[in-house]
Order: C-alpha cells, then structure tokens, then sequence
C-alpha cells in the first residue's frame, strides 16, 4: 500500500528530498523502487559523497532555493524551511514521509506524541504487544524510518509509531489511534513561540475522524469540537477519569485495573503514568492483563532516560540526557531523592527556567553543578534565592562538571545528570552526551 500511494503522489512529477539523512535516504530506496517521477532531485545544505546516479543535486547554504523547481517536496524533520516560509505560500506541495505513511496506514497506527515520554510508552506499548505475540511493529521518530517497515506491514500488523514535532509540523494526516502525553516548552530556537509549537503538536489529533481515538494526558486539549475523535482523558489519582494511575501503583481504563510490578525497572512517577496510557493502549488491542504485567516488568528503559549507569568512585550515577526541559529535570529528581549532586545546563533554548529555579530553591539537594550556557543563565536568574544559590557551582562542560562532582558528591549517594537544555551547542544530539556522560564517570 505504501509504494501504491508514493506512485500515485511522484507519478510524472518533479519531485525533491529536502534532506538526505536517514529518513531521505529511506525514502530514496523506495522512490527508486517505484519509478514513474519525471525528474529526481537532492537538496541538502551539506555535501552528499554518495550520490545516487542520475539524480540533480543542490548542495549549499541556498539548497532551499531548489523547492521552487519541483513539483512534491518531501522534507526531512527539523529542516526549517527559510525566511519563514510556508508551505502555502510556495508553488511547490510540501509533505513528509510520516504524512506518506499515513496516509497508506492511518487505520492501522497508533501515533503517540508529546514532549516528553513519547519514546519509553512507543517502545513499551511494542514490547507488551511482542510478549502478547500479537503482530506489531515499531517506528518513527524513535530512530526507525517508517519506509524500513513496509516489508513487516500486513492488514493484521499494530503500527506503533513515535511522532516528534517536527513530523507533524506539516501533516495533514491524523492516526486513527493517537495519543497525546503532554506539552512543555520546547524546540523554541526552531518554531519561534510557544503557541506555534503547540499548535504542531496537535496535528496529531487535527485530523482524526468519527469512531477515532485520542488518549490525552494534556490538561485543556482538545477543546469541545477541536478533535472529531472519541477522547479518553488520563489523569493522575482520579478515579473517575477514563484512564488513570491511582496511588501510585495501580493503573484503571474502562472499569478494568492492573497494579504495577513491584520489581519493574521503570523509574519514577512520570514512567508509571506512561504505564497507563500502556494499559489502556493494549487492552483495546487484545492483551490480557497477565501479557500487559508481564510485558511492563520485563522492560528495560530506554538509554539515558534516567537510567542507572553504575557505582563508580563510590557514587551512583544516573543519566538523563533526554532531558531538555524544566519538568523532566523537576520529574528525575522527584524519582531519586537520595540525589546529592545534580548536573543542570547545555543549549540555551530560551524556555523559562523559573519552575525549575523555584522546584530547586526548596528542594533539599546538596550541590548543583551548572553546566554551559542555560547553566550561566539559570545562575543569574537565582540572584533572589541566596540559600539557593549557595548550592550552586558552575562548570563550563561536562569533563568539569564530572570531574567536580567526583570531589563533591557523598559517597553512596546519586549524582544524576538531567541537563533540562538541549545538547546541540557542543554535541551531535542527547545520545552523544549520555555517551561522554558515561565515558568520563568510568575514567
């Protein structure tokens, strides 16, 4: 179905890759596969080494300019189109691969979303479907291009797809099983507010239809009429909510209830409550209670998502790199209250560091080492809490930041790395620091 819709979108067009990295290079393979398109092109604004034969190419710092000679652009996540383009305003038609994926598979998708926490309920939702042995596969945003899927895909396959905010931006393509975790700010450095990000966001709902699902954790979204879809809403400690976490521990959709493993390895609050959107998820796909609970207690978490890295020097050490912003620092600290050395800072975004400066005034955390530029920032924008700021230290990087907290951290205790900033000042992306992370804790 899916080479069925890309023929008919690239047949005889002028078609463009906005974008050769992993998703383009997916998607190449199966144009090439389909044919039909009348011209082929490249735009990207680093070098391509290996081309493919008898594409055009546009490389530079102008690639965007190549847009207007084509007929279907099918853009890369996180390109900003330049000057502030819109698609509308070009007489080109923009679209993705996830719209392309959609469009061939909305029905049989559950597209889940949110700041924070998208990728940890996607692959755990698929691993729970896997110990059901019911025939899913898993894609997306988490790293796996949804043109590597085809081949797996049949009409009985559970689609489980992480979708980012930059898959959505320009998606007119709605799942028919959605879910929507929660917003905060972020991403600001590409979509300028923090209304537009929002607005983004909810394509993932925009355009569902009647019989439809949206479980939305979101306080506030949709509002009456915004969302065609059945909407379930998760909340914490009600149990009159269609899906909810009660005490803790136990997780309830639709009058039916599973208290969570005791020996799990999911940490903290917030993962039990990606646990619940889990069980009202998989439930609706067929699993028993007995598949979901042993397919919850058999997961090991995702890299640098508050995962406990080891003792070293004494310490233990816990990586967070995926965090970059105030609420998940705010929730990894809540999840380890033996932590006594925090490391807090990276790319300076220009969210609002005041929920976490004021979290951080009362909470009883010995040392803060401020890393980078949010971490400069965060330092003068405690001027008005003295105590607070008598905790804080300042290191220009991770090798200092680690180094220092080495020297300051009590023996036994928790040094967790949970930056609440972005890393692409200084590194590729959040992998790339959680692996530095990691390196220097072990030297």
């Amino acid at each position: 179905m899916l080479l069925t819709k890309l023929r008919e979108m690239t047949d005889g067009k002028r078609v463009l890759l906005l974008g050769f990295g992993r998703e383009g290079r997916s998607l190449y393979k199966r144009l090439s596969a389909v044919g039909g398109y009348a011209v082929l092109g490249i735009a990207d604004q680093n070098p391509v080494s290996d081309a493919p034969e008898g594409v055009s190419l546009h490389i530079g710092s102008d690639y965007q300019n190549a847009m207007r000679d084509y007929d279907v652009v099918f853009k890369s996540p996180g390109i900003v189109l330049k000057d502030g383009s819109k698609p509308e305003q070009l007489p080109c038609r923009v679209t993705s691969l996830t719209e392309l994926f959609l469009s061939a598979y909305r029905d049989q998708c559950i597209g889940i979303t949110g700041t924070k926490g998208k990728s940890t309920t996607s692959s755990l939702l698929y691993h729970v479907l896997q110990t059901a042995k019911i025939p899913s596969v898993l894609g997306g945003n988490i790293g796996i291009p949804t043109a590597d899927l085809y081949e797996q895909i049949t009409p009985e396959t559970v689609i489980v797809l992480e979708i980012g905010v930059h898959q959505l931006e320009y998606n007119h393509v709605s799942p028919k099983n959605a879910v929507f975790l929660n917003l905060y700010e972020e991403h600001l450095d590409h979509y300028g507010t923090f209304e537009y990000y929002a607005y983004c966001k909810e394509n993932i709902y925009r355009n569902q239809r009647p019989g439809d699902l949206l479980i939305c954790g979101q306080e506030g979204l949709p509002e009456a009429g915004d969302c065609a879809a059945e909407v379930l809403r998760l909340r914490k400690d009600d149990p009159a909510a269609d899906v909810t976490l009660l005490h803790g521990d136990t997780v309830c959709c639709g009058g039916s209830s599973l208290k969570l493993p005791e020996d799990m390895l999911l940490t903290g609050e917030h993962n039990r409550y990606n646990c619940a959107v889990v069980y009202a998820l998989a439930k609706r796909c067929g699993c028993s209670d007995a598949d979901i609970y042993e397919g919850i207690r058999t997961f090991s978490p995702l890299p640098h998502r508050l995962s406990f890295v080891g003792t070293y020097s004494g310490i233990r050490w816990y990586d967070d790199s995926i965090s970059t912003a105030c609420e998940t620092c705010i929730q990894a600290l809540t999840a380890l209250p033996e932590t006594d050395t925090v490391l807090i800072g990276g790319m300076d975004r220009g969210i609002n560091y005041t929920p976490l400066i004021e979290y951080l005034a009362a909470s009883p955390v010995p040392h803060i080492i401020l890393m980078s530029d949010s971490g400069s920032r965060i330092y003068e924008e405690s001027a008005a809490y003295a105590e607070l700021r008598d905790r804080m230290q300042y290191a220009k990087g991770m090798p200092e930041a680690v180094a220092l907290a080495k020297q300051i951290t009590a023996k036994g205790k928790i040094c967790l790395m949970s930056p609440a900033a972005a890393s692409y000042n200084v590194y590729k992306n959040f992998e790339e620091r959680g692996r530095h992370f990691q390196e220097l804790i072990k030297e």
